[in-house]
């Protein structure tokens, strides 16, 4: 399929154009592996929807400013990526089919680390896995904050706005100074970076003027090619633990409980509460417990429960510091979770051998990982999409988003699949929804479910901060206060930065051309 307006004719010769700028083996347009690579692979559903017609790997900034230009010659879409694993919200794949892949991994340098200020500078293709090795290898004494999924790319999950486990989990708030190419080629420095030899490029966030870095986030304003980050300096103490609670409507009551230990920092890192399918799913699956259809019977899941020692939800968080200082935070967390009846304690040397405690306490020390991975295991040959709105730190709304998510996905023959991770003031409730990836009805029932889940959120004022390819123009509806205000703002921005619509068409419901057609 090719590009929209784009005859073959044109599309060959933009195709060369792009071969001489790269060299051949850096432009993927042939039909076989290497361009099926950049499908979901996780899709719910036709992949074709979203097959890209080709994929270009630059190496530098230099080679990007020459694919732009080509690409606005030819009016040919571009759809960036940094390392291609963004899975569960569209992985490699572009929006539309006929779309071509800008392919970042290449430029995979880790430009600097600054023990002194504690930072590092990376360009798009590094990985969590390439920056661990590269502190480990060379014993520098600060801790980096991975996502779940330690293939994925430093920069990739920030400006996609994700999250991690340790006390800098809220990674865009890490971000410091980023070097972007507009769709004309223009590179542009943000904040304390637009200032020659530039002292505190990383170390202080806003500069003069307006402070833009937020936009060239989950947007299509333009390619970020560096990033600064904030790393943590390796505290002098370090001690994981978890805490099991008996029953589905103890979520109330924990949430309760943390928000005042979170808000004074007692909790300081990004603390995860795990629902009973997903502490379970990556040990067991479910055909060892239930082999019927529908969702999980409470008696599998009491016997689930039992045989693996966990509760229907289990509180992951860490304690940094001094020892004292962690004794002393300890007394304080354990009293104030002893209120909820059946909570039980654990640290590691009571988890010995049990792999989910083991990932999350690596992950809460800054250790990347691809434990999580093992939740597909649960139906077998599983793909996942997420589905994850927003709220506020409290019982209620916990409570609330819990049973309407859980009942959604019971009414439609699903497991819920979840847990909420709270960063500070507000509650991330991830939900993954996880289908057998070769079974047609299956992907139906799932489109269905997330469709429900989307309408009944907005109904009940929880916006979603982060999607699946395929559900980003319907998120977007859902923001849609005083006539779309908001997405109106953004339409005249991408109008302004990116006039013929080159970079990313459709990223997070953004669309090039709707503001002049609203003016007119």
């Amino acid at each position: 399929m090719l590009p929209p307006n784009l005859t073959q004719a044109d599309f060959d010769r933009a195709m060369d154009e792009l071969r001489a700028v790269l060299g051949r083996e850096w432009v993927i347009a042939e039909d076989g592996p290497r361009r099926a690579s950049y499908r979901d692979p996780f899709a719910p559903r036709d992949v074709d929807k979203s097959e890209p017609t080709a994929a270009v790997a630059p190496a530098n900034v230099s080679e990007i400013q020459q694919v732009l230009t080509i690409a606005r010659q030819y009016r040919l879409p571009l759809w960036p990526i940094s390392t291609g694993r963004n899975f569960g919200y569209g992985g490699p794949a572009p929006r539309h089919a006929g779309t071509v892949v800008l392919d970042l991994k290449r430029m995979n340098r880790i430009i600097e680390v600054n023990e002194k200020h504690a930072y590092a500078v990376v360009e798009p293709g590094v990985s969590y896995f390439d920056l661990y090795r590269y502190l480990q290898a060379r014993k520098i004494k600060l801790w980096m904050d991975p996502a779940a999924p330690g293939w994925g790319g430093v920069m990739g999950n920030l400006v996609d706005r994700g999250a991690g486990y340790t006390p800098y989990g809220e990674h865009f708030m890490a971000q410091c100074g980023m070097q972007v190419v507009l769709a004309d080629g223009t590179i542009v420095e943000t904040a304390m970076g637009a200032t020659p030899n530039a002292k505190a490029r990383h170390l202080y966030k806003y500069g003069h003027g307006a402070w833009v870095d937020g936009i060239f986030t989950q947007s299509n304003f333009g390619i970020v090619t560096q990033i600064g980050i904030w790393l943590m300096p390796e505290p002098p103490g370090y001690r994981p633990y978890l805490v099991t609670f008996p029953h589905e409507d103890d979520i109330h009551q924990i949430t309760e409980v943390l928000r005042p230990l979170k808000l004074g920092m007692l909790v300081p890192n990004a603390a995860t509460t795990v629902g009973l399918i997903w502490e379970a799913a990556v040990k067991v699956s479910r055909a060892q417990y239930y082999d019927g259809k529908g969702p999980l019977p409470d008696s599998a899941r009491k016997r689930l429960a039992s045989d693996l020692n966990i509760g229907n939800w289990n509180f992951y968080a860490a304690l940094y510091g001094p020892e004292a200082i962690m004794n002393n935070n300890w007394k304080v967390i354990e009293e104030s979770f002893r209120q909820v009846n059946g909570a039980k304690f654990y640290f590691e040397a009571d988890r010995g051998g049990d792999p989910a405690f083991a990932y999350r306490a690596q992950l809460m020390r800054g250790i990347p990982n691809m434990t999580e991975y093992s939740l597909l295991n649960w139906v077998g040959a599983g793909s996942h999409v997420d589905f994850s709105p927003i709220s506020p730190v409290t019982g209620d709304g916990a409570l609330k988003q819990f049973h309407i998510m859980r009942d959604l996905c019971h009414r439609h023959g699903f497991d819920y699949i979840g847990e909420f991770l709270v960063g500070w003031r507000d509650m991330h409730h991830i939900l993954m929804l996880v289908f057998e990836r070769n079974d047609e009805e299956r992907k139906r029932a799932v489109r269905e479910l997330f469709e429900a889940l989307v309408n009944e959120a907005a109904q009940a004022g929880y916006g979603e901060y982060r999607t699946h390819l395929d559900y980003m123009d319907a998120i977007a509806e859902t923001y849609h206060w005083n006539e779309r205000a908001l997405y109106r703002s953004f339409e005249m921005m991408k109008d302004a930065l990116d006039p013929q619509g080159i970079l990313a068409p459709g990223k997070s419901g953004i669309w090039a051309g709707r503001s002049h057609h609203k003016r007119s």
